[in-house]
């Protein structure tokens, strides 16, 4: 598909990612198109796999989980076993937002959201601590977000 796109793909990519609610013919319009090529434009983005879905953000400060916590975690073994082990079981904790696998010093970078560092203690003990493999965790409380880009440059 990477080799498929062309400017006007690239436009509605841009557009939907600002505003994924946005009704076809305001797209349409916006990228200098009629209403049913835009349609069918958006369709094959979708069916490609390139649009993956539509969502609302949500702000988690008002949902109780504002706090928010970097963790560099390492294994005490990184063998093709361990990772599936330790990545099935990662998915299974919904505080962990991201879950990056690292070529560093240490294995894995979590981005954790939490209501508060009480709650982050919890989760840190009875379920980080006791993923497959941990042998060590460093955490990093965030003290501010300065920029939390979802978007993708198009």
């Amino acid at each position: 598909m990477k080799k498929n796109f062309d400017s006007i793909d690239r436009r509605i990519l841009s557009e939907l990612q600002q505003n994924g609610r946005m009704p076809i013919v305001e797209l349409a319009s916006r990228i200098n198109l009629t209403k049913t090529p835009c349609a069918e434009r958006v369709r094959r983005l979708e069916r490609a796999g390139v649009i993956e879905g539509y969502r609302a953000d949500l702000d988690p400060e008002q949902l109780g989980s504002g706090f928010v916590i970097i963790v560099h975690l390492t294994l005490n073994q990184t063998s093709d076993n361990a990772l599936e082990l330790f990545n099935a079981a990662v998915k299974r904790i919904p505080e962990v937002q991201t879950c990056y696998m690292l070529a560093s010093h240490f294995d894995y970078m979590l981005k954790i959201c939490t209501s508060d560092i009480s709650h982050y203690r919890n989760v840190l003990g009875d379920q980080i601590g006791k993923l497959p493999g941990v042998q060590q965790t460093h955490s990093f409380v965030v003290m501010e977000i300065v920029k939390d880009n979802k978007s993708i440059p198009v």
